[in-house]
């Protein structure tokens, strides 16, 4: 049976204590301070996620929500993708975590949770253990799977370790492409902190920053990968990657009619080239996530842990 790039089932944590995270912010240069109370970002995050939900499950797109727990004090918990993997042999995949109040993200309750909604769970693959020697490599924040074409795609940052990368494809078979992509921050080029901001990976296109590819060899290699495997290219600006233009996701909504999702400031910064293009393949579904990207640097394809999953 041939392997599955998108999914209509989705998991998401609907947030608590949602505020900017002080210990992601060192080198998640997309975050940014709003001057209202904690309470205030925490509700507002709290709307924009229900409404994005709600245009999720409008369009058929099965949405398992779980409430995050106030116990853990875990300001990112809206984006699950990071600390879990859902894989269509049964897999799931536990990652390790750069912020410390991040690693209390990863809770049993929520892979109970989806053995409750009927999904089968074979073997959990847990790299954790890598925190205690500081490696890093944050889920499909870190890791783009080709999952059709078995290969994946990253780009090495303080949260994604090459090594581990390799680790994970030999794991679970997929052939690595390792690259380095940078953003201009104060006039220096730095790594971006994950590389699904600057590339989305859907079934027939693949929505990539190249200009973040500074090295040439590399920018070819990925290009080459890209095209053996007939993806269409849509090249967007470093600007437009800073309205979080690179991190969609695309997914499967009722009658298996796919939609490419983003948030509403993605979807304002393309052009009608683009638009075009991504419409030939999908249709675009945009929320507003204003909150949530300013304060929390991550946006639409963060929030959204894909499941892939056998059912019982």
């Amino acid at each position: 049976m041939a392997l599955r790039q998108i999914t209509n089932t989705i998991l998401m944590i609907r947030p608590i204590q949602f505020r900017m995270n002080e210990e992601t912010a060192v080198n998640n240069y997309f975050q940014e301070d709003l001057s209202i109370k904690n309470d205030e970002i925490n509700a507002k995050a709290q709307q924009e996620f229900d409404d994005f939900v709600a245009k999720l499950r409008f369009v058929g797109v099965n949405v398992i929500v779980e409430n995050d727990d106030k116990e853990g004090n875990t300001p990112d918990s809206v984006f699950p993708n990071n600390w879990v993997s859902f894989h269509e042999n049964g897999d799931v995949a536990l990652y390790p975590m750069f912020a410390e109040n991040r690693r209390r993200e990863r809770r049993e309750e929520v892979l109970v949770r989806l053995e409750k909604e009927g999904f089968q769970i074979n073997n959990v693959i847990d790299y954790t253990e890598a925190e205690e020697e500081d490696f890093f490599l944050e889920g499909t924040g870190s890791i783009l799977m080709d999952r059709q074409n078995e290969r994946a795609y990253c780009a090495l940052s303080a949260r994604a370790d090459e090594q581990l990368f390799i680790e994970f494809c030999e794991d679970f078979e997929y052939t690595p492409i390792v690259f380095t992509a940078n953003q201009t921050v104060n006039g220096e080029r730095l790594p971006i902190y994950h590389t699904n901001v600057m590339m989305c990976l859907a079934e027939e296109f693949c929505v990539i920053c190249l200009d973040t590819i500074d090295d040439k060899k590399e920018r070819k290699n990925v290009l080459k990968h890209l095209k053996a495997t007939n993806k269409e290219i849509i090249a967007i600006t470093e600007d437009q990657m800073h309205h979080f233009a690179g991190n969609m996701l695309q997914v499967l909504g009722a009658d298996d009619k796919k939609y490419l999702v983003m948030s509403a400031d993605a979807h304002q910064s393309l052009t009608s080239d683009q638009v075009k293009k991504i419409e030939r393949h999908s249709k675009i579904l945009s929320s507003d996530l204003g909150t949530i990207e300013t304060c929390g640097g991550g946006s639409a394809r963060c929030m959204m842990a894909e499941v892939f999953l056998p059912k019982k």
